[in-house]
């Protein structure tokens, strides 16, 4: 990626990587090898589907948490703990409600160490700015809930923090007072009447990202990494309806959805790591299940059947989902080859097809077919059931397996989706208070897949 030289860097990443242990003593990447710049002048979005580090990455450069490998530079100098030049606002307000607003916007400035008789001036101008003005003695219980996000924003304002950093802000608000602020929170950067330098919002909207954003730095998962870093050179106020607009939330849901495609600017990436940096090979991952009902994979096929329009952009605003909630429904029916995802669009497969004109039992052994072929978790489920003489396994077995490649909270997560999709294909059952998973006996003998190496 090449950066415009006028600009200096404010935060530089280099190598960064991300992991924790496990209670069985494995090692969880959560984010590899991360490198990119946040410039002065830019806004910068960083999207992703859950899971891919988005947070964790901005908590690291925010110097709230450690990267585990590579270094963060501020102003190119390596940064050690907190980041002197970067204040957060968070998605769920986070405000103190026995103080006042002025109280909760001091915060920051008094936590620096600022006298009164400063801090207070800067706390009331910010409120101003802000459009809060009249309601410095007001509690939050007292105020809306944009105006307890305008309280966050003041607060993190009134420090004059070089970088903004921003997680998922609006995503607590109702979709018109989200609208609103959003474009206020724009009106003040353009008109420089915020004194920050640069901004970085983490988002799960790719409206939101391409609306506001100078970057949109879309991460992928398992482990978070980079896949694409993309210049958005439409001038503000941008329209939405224009091809310039929806060509690039087109391109963004065609990176979204094909998780197998290269990474966009994976050469330019690759040429600004350190050249003490040794390249380690690249390991297949384990199959990762998006967290979705089968329900859900079946109210999307029954949508799509005899549907003209395959944009997934106009599906996903015709039915108001987000990226976050979208995503997992198409990774889910496209993982079972239920649908096919080209270029953006989407369509049925003919098997999808099969499953909207079939009855209820027939819709399960579609499923369970689809499972039993390309779902490596109920496969393996499957095979450790039939090697039991009494087709029982403890949960716990099953867990350990998942431990190795997953968080011990995600490997909860993939088990009970595994569990889910595996109930409703009537593959196994699960006896709860014994915590086992099991055949009933009319199954026991079922057709399993081939063995497959744990």
């Amino acid at each position: 990626m090449v950066q415009n030289a006028a600009k200096p860097n404010i935060i530089a990443l280099e190598n960064i990587g991300k992991s924790y242990l496990q209670p069985n003593g494995q090692t969880i990447s959560i984010i590899e090898n991360i490198n990119c710049q946040l410039q002065v002048g830019e806004i910068i979005a960083l999207l992703g589907p859950s899971g891919s580090g988005k947070s964790t990455l901005m908590r690291m450069i925010a110097g709230l948490i450690p990267p585990s490998s590579g270094k963060i530079l501020y102003y190119n100098r390596q940064l050690m703990g907190l980041n002197p030049g970067v204040a957060i606002v968070f998605q769920n307000f986070a405000l103190y409600p026995w103080l006042t607003v002025l109280e909760n916007v001091e915060l920051g400035l008094k936590a620096k160490g600022e006298p009164k008789d400063t801090r207070v001036p800067k706390a009331l101008r910010i409120i101003d700015v802000i459009g809060l003005d009249g309601f410095e003695n007001a509690y939050p219980k007292e105020l809306s809930g944009g105006m307890r996000q305008r309280v966050g924003f003041a607060r993190a304002l009134a420090v004059e923090p070089e970088l903004l950093c921003m997680d998922e802000p609006f995503s607590a608000l109702d979709v018109l007072t989200a609208e609103n602020l959003r474009f206020e929170l724009l009106d003040l950067w353009l008109e420089k009447r915020i004194p920050t330098k640069s901004i970085l919002i983490v988002t799960h909207g790719i409206e939101e990202a391409v609306t506001l954003a100078d970057r949109v730095i879309v991460l992928g998962r398992n482990p978070g990494r980079i896949r694409a870093d993309l210049s958005i050179s439409l001038p503000h106020y941008r329209d939405r309806k224009s091809p310039e607009f929806q060509a690039l939330v087109d391109q963004i849901y065609k990176i979204l959805t094909n998780p197998d495609l290269p990474d966009v600017e994976a050469e330019e990436s690759t040429t600004s790591t350190t050249s003490s940096s040794v390249p380690v090979p690249s390991q297949p991952k384990y199959q990762s299940l998006p967290h979705v009902r089968i329900g859900s994979v079946a109210g999307l096929l029954e949508i799509l059947e005899g549907r003209q329009e395959k944009d997934l952009y106009r599906l996903a605003q015709e039915l108001l989902l987000e990226v976050d909630d979208i995503l997992p429904i198409l990774e889910a029916s496209k993982l079972m080859e239920l649908v096919v995802i080209t270029e953006g669009d989407i369509q049925l497969a003919q098997i999808g097809e099969k499953f909207i004109n079939s009855s209820i039992d027939e819709r399960k052994a579609i499923i369970r077919d689809r499972l039993q072929k390309h779902i490596r978790l109920v496969q393996q489920i499957c095979q450790l059931l039939q090697a039991k003489r009494n087709h029982r396994i403890s949960e716990e077995l099953v867990l350990d397996l998942l431990e190795n490649h997953f968080t011990s909270n995600e490997a909860q997560r993939q088990l009970r989706t595994a569990m889910d999709w595996g109930r409703y294909a009537e593959l196994y059952s699960y006896d709860e208070p014994a915590g086992e998973i099991f055949i009933e006996e009319s199954n026991a003998e079922s057709e399993v897949p081939e063995s497959l190496h744990f």
